[in-house]
């Protein structure tokens, strides 16, 4: 099969998936309305654990590590603040500001739930004296600063609009990098079904492989990753500013997550000479690979191999592996980025100015949203390390001012 392109079996798999996705919604929006009311008390209450069709709905910090109830999320907490206890660790103030954060953030994936509205909705439908009042009858213990930070995340989402591929608005989801662009979009030269097809790709160089990252994952799975890992983890320096980057490491780094990687790589119809830049490109038949494949395959493995390299010790023969295949920075044209950079970061600048500000479908929805209201994004506490989320959602509100501004003149 050329790059690109689709046989009949595909797009016969291509088409049922896309019916069980249709029904799938479908199912999920009956459920979702039968689905028990959740209260303001049960919302605040710790030991709470809110269900859906029977199964408990989780939340995360840093992506990855994942609680019932926020009373789960207590121990967490103290365990993190006691974490350091050595000579040049985390002095009192440092131990308290690094559990206040923590909470708020717990909170915060609590009620931005990727599995359930009825927690936001609870929250931001009731006012924040009703919330005060639900706070003060909390019946267990709660560590300080537990009330204001609920109080604090209420009134982020009263003013705000969560922007991602399952946003119940639909100017959240056109806002998403995940959006489908049924025309594609031009960026650098190559067409793409979407800018996170483009922002994936561009983290492989045009002549690395699919043979290339095969023989990575290799090595990759001959090697005990403990000792490494332990590194990180020992080190509040290393591991406080970059908890998800690790965390993310530490996931991806599993046996049976490197196994399904090398999986992934002979699922596609992808040839060993294939070259992953291209065939994330638009070359013939679109949507080769949907956002969710971009992000949760390639996306994933090259932030796997990047951060490996950018975390290891100048001597480390991985590092050196993973250079040879040009995973030491991301090239785009003549550029060579540091792939934890500024210079990176500001690339998103770039390709949304095309996306919103040359494509005026796209300008006239991120155009449309009050100035009062925040674009933001949270993700069951997930963060990104080519691009933080304070960076990400400062470039979104940025963008909407410009394409604010190219409207009015036009």
């Amino acid at each position: 099969m050329g790059k690109g392109t689709l046989s009949n079996s595909k797009h016969i798999q291509f088409a049922s998936r896309l019916t069980l996705c249709v029904t799938a919604l479908t199912f999920a929006l009956v459920l979702e309305v039968s689905a028990e009311p959740l209260s303001l008390q049960a919302l605040v209450t710790p030991s709470t654990v809110i269900e859906k069709n029977g199964h408990p709905v989780k939340f995360a910090l840093h992506g990855f590590i994942e609680f019932k109830s926020l009373a789960e999320l207590f121990p967490y907490i103290d365990s993190q603040t006691r974490r350091w206890d050595v000579p040049g660790g985390l002095n009192e103030d440092e131990r308290r500001e690094l559990a206040g954060d923590l909470l708020r953030r717990g909170i915060e994936s609590r009620v931005i739930s990727m599995e359930d509205e009825r927690p936001l909705e609870t929250l931001i439908t009731h006012t924040a004296e009703e919330l005060r009042q639900a706070l003060a009858q909390i019946k267990e213990a709660v560590p300080p600063g537990y009330g204001g930070s609920f109080l604090a995340v209420q009134e982020k989402w009263k003013h705000s609009l969560n922007c991602w591929s399952a946003s119940p608005s639909i100017s959240g989801r056109v806002l998403s990098n995940w959006y489908p662009i049924e025309e594609g979009i031009v960026l650098f030269g190559s067409t793409y079904d979407s800018t996170e097809h483009f922002w994936q790709a561009v983290k492989y160089h045009p002549d690395t492989t699919v043979a290339d990252l095969t023989e990575l994952l290799a090595q990759f799975q001959q090697k005990d990753w403990g000792p490494w890992l332990a590194r990180l983890d020992g080190d509040a320096k290393i591991y406080l500013p970059n908890a998800y980057a690790v965390e993310f490491l530490r996931h991806n780094l599993a046996k049976d997550r490197l196994d399904w990687f090398r999986s992934e790589l002979t699922a596609h119809g992808l040839h060993p000479t294939d070259h992953p830049r291209a065939v994330q490109q638009r070359e013939g038949a679109p949507f080769r690979f949907s956002a969710f494949e971009e992000k949760v395959f390639w996306g994933d493995l090259a932030d796997l191999f990047h951060l490996v390299y950018t975390f290891s010790a100048l001597d480390d023969s991985m590092r050196k592996a993973l250079a040879a295949r040009h995973f030491d920075a991301v090239y785009l044209r003549e550029r060579k980025t540091d792939f934890i950079s500024e210079e990176l970061r500001s690339l998103m600048l770039e390709i949304w100015r095309v996306k919103f500000l040359e494509m005026p479908r796209f300008r006239e929805v991120i155009s449309s949203i009050p100035l009062e209201i925040r674009l933001s994004h949270f993700l069951n506490d997930g963060d990104s390390p080519d691009i933080p989320i304070p960076v990400y959602v400062g470039y979104l509100n940025q963008i909407r001012d410009l394409a604010r501004s190219k409207s009015r003149s036009e």
